[in-house]
């Protein structure tokens, strides 16, 4: 009988439930025993109680049944729990994990999570080739390159959207300014699409730096014109971090914007939100064809979406790279805001 286990690494992407729902009942319904692991590469490379084997023995990696991963598909966040775990990416740690594979006669791993999660799924097709490792593309950043879109990416898209504009009616009741941090850390996707769908007069990025004078000036171009607010959209990589840029505009440029400030950093709340349906069927899909990519013997493949359709990429080609931004966007919302 094939064994296959899945674990979900790094930050939790709405859908994730989803995932490993789809990955666990296709697996079941081939006749294939599965295993979920706790706690993601942490939870793989934990060592077995004294005198046990393997890391099934502590609870880390437990089998999996239709039922175990009912009522899943509509919470946030993942059953299975995730964990930062840096040190996964020494060989010797990693052969700890593999050996707990091994013990237990797992022969294949689904990994799903972003960009570090994939590292270690490449690292792990590298250093035992005979596993089959195929990852899913999850993560609210949508900087994963191999797919269109990432697991949870609308999810939290949706979710900042709703706090910007629930922040819009009181920044109008008050006539304020709102700067809005939403997350991003390496890549502008949020920050970008949610300053585009929310109509914002600045958005800074990562990729696309603003100095405070220029935000200032789109703040004072809004009051000249009668707005009764104005949103700024920060994404949390960008040079200046959404605190430290109302710092400088109370600072430097108090008496030109005309409104008063108020800061919200969004932070965690973009993970938490419950799955839109687009998440949810992407989740369904991504896990389906997981499984049948395992089945047709894949290996060191990423599951992906290229133009809507599904797809599979090398992970050894996407490793390392972070996925550009839409510049055409860019230049649309600063057209737009006018």
């Amino acid at each position: 009988m094939r064994k296959i286990a899945v674990l979900t690494s790094g930050g939790n992407a709405a859908g994730m439930n989803m995932a490993i729902r789809a990955v666990t009942r296709c697996a079941l319904a081939r006749g294939w025993q599965v295993f979920g692991v706790q706690d993601g590469y942490a939870g793989l490379i934990a060592r077995a109680e004294d005198g046990a084997e393997g890391g099934a023995e502590n609870g880390a990696i437990r089998a999996l049944q239709a039922r175990d991963v009912g009522g899943i598909l509509g919470s946030g966040g993942t059953m299975l729990g995730s964990a930062r775990c840096p040190e996964f990416m020494e060989p010797a740690v990693r052969r700890r994990g593999l050996d707990n594979l091994a013990s237990l006669g797992i022969d294949s791993l689904v990994v799903i999570g972003g960009n570090g999660s994939q590292a270690g799924a490449n690292a792990l097709h590298c250093d035992e080739p005979e596993l089959s490792v195929v990852g899913i593309a999850s993560t609210i950043d949508n900087d994963l390159e191999g797919s269109d879109i990432t697991l949870g990416a609308d999810t939290a898209l949706n979710v900042a959207l709703d706090a910007v504009d629930k922040l819009r009616v009181t920044a109008s009741a008050h006539r304020r300014a709102s700067i809005v941090e939403v997350m991003g850390r390496d890549c502008g996707y949020i920050g970008l699409n949610v300053g585009l769908a929310c109509g914002a007069e600045a958005i800074v990025l990562p990729e696309v730096d603003m100095s405070p004078a220029e935000v200032a000036a789109r703040i004072e171009d809004a009051y000249r014109r009668g707005k009764k607010h104005a949103i700024v959209i920060v994404s949390e990589g960008a040079k200046l971090r959404a605190m430290e840029l109302e710092q400088i505009l109370m600072a430097d440029h108090c008496e030109r914007i005309g409104f008063k400030l108020r800061t919200t950093v969004l932070g965690h709340i973009q993970r938490g939100g419950t799955p839109t349906i687009f998440d949810r069927i992407l989740g369904a899909r991504f896990g389906a064809h997981a499984v049948e990519c395992l089945g047709r013997g894949m290996r060191g493949v990423l599951v992906g979406t290229h133009g809507g359709e599904l797809g599979t990429t090398p992970l050894a080609d996407i490793v390392g790279k972070i996925k550009a931004i839409d510049m055409s966007r860019v230049e649309l919302a600063r057209v737009l805001a006018q």
